[in-house]
């Protein structure tokens, strides 16, 4: 099999976003001197798994992805016993070395990508494919497809079906893999492999208790289980797969989770409104940019009141141009650092020919050396995606 017959069978399936269609705006060109200064410095780092750490509370082994619920702590009444749970409020104290690691690939890859795309120059993907090879491929240090033990409570569960939200990291690795079937960096052999691990990855995800658990999900967590499937199904080309996200995108997650007004009230009731409000719609606008096709825009998409992303970006979009005016209590903890550059912004403006939108993207802040806001903020490099 010739290594363009093979990527035609493992991508075609996949449908180009309306986006990426439409876009008259240039990406690359506004994002060049951002994108090439981090890929030159990522080029010195090696790659780094989660086999480089483990915590002796993870009931996995060294190739299992281990992380603990944020918002649980020791209980002061009994400090051995069973953690207790303070909404909003992160524990310093959880391990988060899987966690690291992960945000590291999801920043470096796409990177690295994103510069190769703009500028052809195979040393940056080489470099993304040697991160790609640890992960995925060596078995000295890939990652054990499933997050069987994800989200773990000391004393309580040993992983959560919640837990699967820690891998909407590898949203735009999955993007960036797409994107490197051009290159010769990566071998029609790695890439059947690493296509292979989404692919198991994601029956792991379809069918065991925590992955359904997580598919039901009412809020952000079954948003982002919908983005995880669809992007990895548009990578391992599983058109049923794609249907389906598409169809509860439709059918489950805006009619539960849009208002109206286009809010998102079961965001609104945390203890960080505005944050998890943006996280939702990131998620949401990611669906629609990997699943819109020319035939079934979901960007356009709404229910018979009126719900849908348009509703969504219209009453978040004043929230984000002002912050001042947003009527809720502040968030209880990072409430300064946002909003980010939100892909939103782009993906909508763009799709829903609203210039407005892209300006206002263009004015926010593109990167974040804070560790909550890289850990939900989770595409960064629009350069792959328009």
């Amino acid at each position: 099999m010739t290594r363009s017959l093979f990527i035609l069978g493992v991508l075609v399936l996949g449908q180009l976003s309306v986006t990426a269609q439409q876009s008259t705006f240039n990406v690359a060109a506004f994002d060049r001197a951002r994108v090439l200064k981090a890929a030159n410095e990522y080029l010195a780092e090696a790659p780094i798994t989660i086999t480089s750490s483990h915590s002796p509370r993870s009931a996995g082994g060294i190739h299992d992805f281990f992380s603990e619920g944020d918002y649980w702590w020791p209980d002061p009444q009994n400090p051995s016993g069973p953690y207790v749970q303070r909404d909003g409020m992160s524990n310093p104290d959880n391990f988060n070395d899987h966690r690291r690691a992960l945000m590291r690939l999801s920043v470096q890859v796409p990177a690295l990508v994103a510069a190769w795309r703009i500028t052809k120059n195979e040393r940056y993907a080489k470099h993304a494919v040697r991160h790609l090879r640890a992960w995925f491929l060596d078995f000295s240090t890939r990652m054990n497809p499933n997050l069987q033990y994800a989200q773990a409570i000391h004393g309580r569960f040993t992983g959560r079906g919640i837990g699967i939200i820690d891998t909407i990291h590898l949203v735009e690795v999955a993007r960036a893999i797409e994107v490197l079937k051009d290159s010769s960096a990566l071998s029609m052999t790695e890439l059947g492999g690493i296509t292979q691990w989404f692919r198991d990855y994601q029956t792991w995800m379809t069918t065991s208790k925590n992955g359904i658990e997580e598919r039901e999900a009412k809020n952000n967590h079954g948003t982002c289980w919908v983005m995880q499937v669809a992007a990895f199904a548009q990578l391992t080309g599983e058109q049923k797969l794609l249907d389906f996200c598409r169809d509860r995108f439709k059918t489950v997650i805006v009619p539960n989770q849009v208002a109206v007004d286009g809010s998102f009230p079961q965001e609104l009731r945390r203890t960080k409104p505005y944050g998890y409000s943006l996280f939702n719609l990131e998620a949401m606008a990611a669906v629609c940019q990997i699943l819109s096709t020319p035939e079934d825009n979901l960007w356009t998409f709404q229910t018979s009141d009126g719900r849908g992303l348009q509703r969504a970006m219209e009453y978040i979009t004043p929230f984000i141009r002002d912050k001042k005016t947003w009527p809720l209590k502040p968030d209880v903890m990072y409430d300064s650092e946002w909003p980010m550059r939100q892909s939103s912004l782009l993906f909508a403006g763009l799709a829903l020919k609203r210039p407005d939108y892209v300006q206002l993207w263009k004015r926010l802040p593109a990167d974040s050396q804070v560790e909550e806001v890289i850990r939900n903020f989770f595409i960064r490099q629009p350069v792959l995606w328009v």
